[in-house]
């Protein structure tokens, strides 16, 4: 029987599990090797998409402990912390406060600290990550261990809503791109808000409790964040229901249609009188791979990435087209350490996990050839490095125009969303996203 020949993805794939891997600590999975040595709750339970699927029992192992770590320093009122890292490597941005955690049956107590710095998609990512472990592992027994801090999350997240429409409403540098100017009902922590009905509901039926109320709400959410952010044929929005329910949308739903008409892609945000018409790469991906976006939405995004070249030089942009200065969208703190600059980090800039996440949508979305064409585009960017002599950094971001490696080198999200990647170009499917039951 003939084997066909190994790929760059192939030989990447043994080194982006040693590089995740070999950011696992005692409390879990750290940012990177050269920076960021604290447990991020997002970066953490992202990772968790590749780690879950290395080889050997290390890359479970390290996605749990990040888990139990993340839960020990929850909050008062229920959130989950933005980071937990060793005492004695600061992070000045943000506000911390010391603990002591022991981690492990027979491992030593390692002296913290945890921060709890205003972003949102900490609670999200909590859930959608015990969601996919538990679907990974089946481990019930420790899915009912971390259900009183579920619940405790997401009651955090239902506060988010200060008006109570269904949506959050967040500040802006809230999310992700906690340097970046999207704002109240935005896209992104909307369509994890989504996933998290679906993933609740999952874990309510795995642990005997009734589910339903959550996926009513994820429907719930399907409608109004089409109702709100999609401008055009594809969603027939209901006005008489937006009228009687919600009329302070009225005046942003009709000014989006009557300037924009149309747009292959869900918008960022959409705040009070005010929207932004800017390609949100990573909010629209997210909305296919977790299913709110149908099939023929799907493929608009998908053809438009394509079409104006959002996965050039490598993929993917953050955003499309990037803010200038001048622009309304505009901040002063963009200039902060020269990062947010056009084409910089979350300003365009090209992020390899979102790579990861690019070639996994297009394998949801059925494109097979072309997910594999764009893994291997994936695989040639991660190789990069700005060391003579040495190959695949997994640099946390490059420059969106030159493709140039920038940000820390060994950044654990770019490894694992490449392991997730392969994953999925090799099954030709995505785990758990397209399985029986699973997020889709």
């Amino acid at each position: 029987m003939t084997h066909p020949p190994a790929t760059l993805a192939d030989t990447g794939r043994p080194l982006a599990e040693r590089t995740v891997i070999g950011n696992g600590s005692p409390i879990g999975l750290l940012g990177s090797s050269t920076a960021y040595k604290q447990v991020w709750a997002r970066d953490s339970m992202i990772c968790s998409l590749g780690l879950m699927l290395c080889a050997g029992p290390e890359g479970p192992e390290i996605a749990r402990q990040s888990i139990r770590t993340l839960a020990a320093y929850q909050s008062r009122l229920g959130n989950i912390p933005h980071n937990v890292g060793f005492t004695g490597i600061p992070d000045p941005a943000l506000i911390a406060h010391g603990g002591a955690l022991h981690v492990g049956e027979d491992a030593p107590t390692v002296v913290v600290d945890s921060a709890h710095a205003g972003c949102i998609d900490n609670s999200l990512w909590f859930i959608l990550g015990n969601d996919y472990v538990h679907r990974t592992d089946g481990d019930t027994a420790r899915l009912r261990s971390m259900w009183p801090h579920l619940q405790r999350a997401y009651t955090w997240l239902e506060y988010q809503d200060s008006n109570e429409c269904g949506l959050l409403e967040v500040h802006e540098a809230m999310d992700w791109a906690d340097l970046f100017a999207n704002r109240y009902n935005s896209l992104w922590p909307n369509a994890l808000w989504f996933a998290a009905q679906r993933s609740m509901a999952a874990m309510s039926d795995a642990l005997g409790e009734d589910g339903d109320p959550y996926r009513a709400r994820a429907e719930d959410l399907r409608f109004k964040i089409n109702t709100l952010l999609w401008v055009g044929p594809e969603v027939e929005k209901d006005m008489t229901w937006v009228e009687r329910h919600r009329k302070e949308w009225l005046y942003p739903i009709r000014l989006t249609t009557t300037v924009l008409q149309e747009r292959p892609y869900y918008l960022p945000y959409m705040a009070f009188r005010d929207y932004e018409d800017r390609f949100d790469t990573f909010g629209n991906l997210v909305a296919i791979l977790f299913g709110l976006a149908d099939e023929a939405q799907s493929h608009k995004i998908l053809d438009y990435i394509q079409s104006a070249g959002v996965n050039e030089p490598w993929p993917i942009k953050a955003v499309y087209p990037p803010v200038q200065p001048g622009d309304k969208d505009w901040r002063e703190y963009y200039r902060l350490r020269n990062l947010n600059l056009p084409n910089h980090y979350h300003n365009g800039g090209i992020w390899p996990f979102i790579g990861g996440f690019y070639v996994a949508a297009l394998v949801k979305a059925g494109r097979l050839e072309e997910a594999a064409h764009q893994l291997d585009r994936l695989a040639q960017m991660d190789r990069l490095s700005r060391t003579p002599g040495l190959e695949w950094d997994f640099n946390e971001w490059h420059h969106g125009l030159t493709g140039r490696p920038s940000g820390f080198r060994g950044q654990s999200w770019s490894a694992a969303m490449f392991v997730y990647a392969h994953e999925c170009v090799r099954r030709g499917e995505c785990p758990i996203f397209n399985s029986s039951g699973g997020w889709a």
